[in-house]
């Protein structure tokens, strides 16, 4: 100490001199934590990306297999569609039954593994994220833009389409009754697309 500094004024100097410190201890310590939450949110991040990718790379083995699979369901189909089951003969009434109970399986087997069958009902809304149309024709059961017929069944896997179902739909002037609104199809292009193209001939959803 000199003789022209006091001991207040030395107190004073200690004070602020520790008061800047703290600061800077507070500031380091809010950098830190934010440096943390930071290294915390790109963690989490990098594991979720890492899941969504073994996740994607799972759906994308079991799609191809699952895609490899589905012609031997529309044989099924067609089978079952077509079987006599009315026959008297006792051993082809068993086969029908076996190949009944095949298709009951394998579709079950589809359902367990996240493959879901799209099978739209008559006078249902055309939905363009599922559907794609082949034909339309004039009805007086359905409502314009709405499923006449499928032609081939659909197929999705955890909510990722593998195939389109292939269907008619009814064409425009068509007098059924609409059928309920849905907020998953939203509008329906297929009616103004055959507004567009008129009546008859065919219509691909997915061109």
């Amino acid at each position: 100490m000199t003789d022209e500094q006091t001991p207040a004024e030395d107190t004073t100097f200690e004070t602020e001199d520790l008061a800047q410190e703290i600061e800077a201890l507070k500031a380091e310590i809010t950098a830190l934590k934010e440096q943390a939450l930071r290294y915390a949110a790109e963690a989490e991040n990098t594991k979720r990306r890492a899941e969504r990718e073994m996740n994607d790379a799972r759906a994308y083995a079991i799609q191809k297999f699952a895609r490899d699979l589905l012609g031997a369901a529309d044989n099924l189909a067609r089978a079952t569609a077509h079987s006599p089951r009315d026959s008297a003969d006792p051993v082809v009434k068993n086969f029908v039954i076996g190949v009944e109970m095949t298709e009951k399986e394998l579709l079950t087997a589809f359902e367990r593994n996240g493959l879901k069958k799209i099978d739209p009902a008559k006078g249902e809304k055309f939905d363009p994220h599922l559907h794609q149309a082949m034909m339309e024709q004039p009805s007086d059961e359905v409502a314009a833009g709405g499923v006449v017929a499928v032609l081939q069944a659909g197929y999705e896997l955890m909510g990722r389409l593998v195939r389109p179902a292939m269907v008619a739909v009814a064409a425009k002037g068509s007098t059924g009754p609409a059928a309920p609104e849905s907020s998953a199809a939203g509008a329906n292009p297929y009616a103004g697309a055959a507004e567009a193209d008129g009546a008859g001939g065919t219509f691909d959803a997915k061109a």
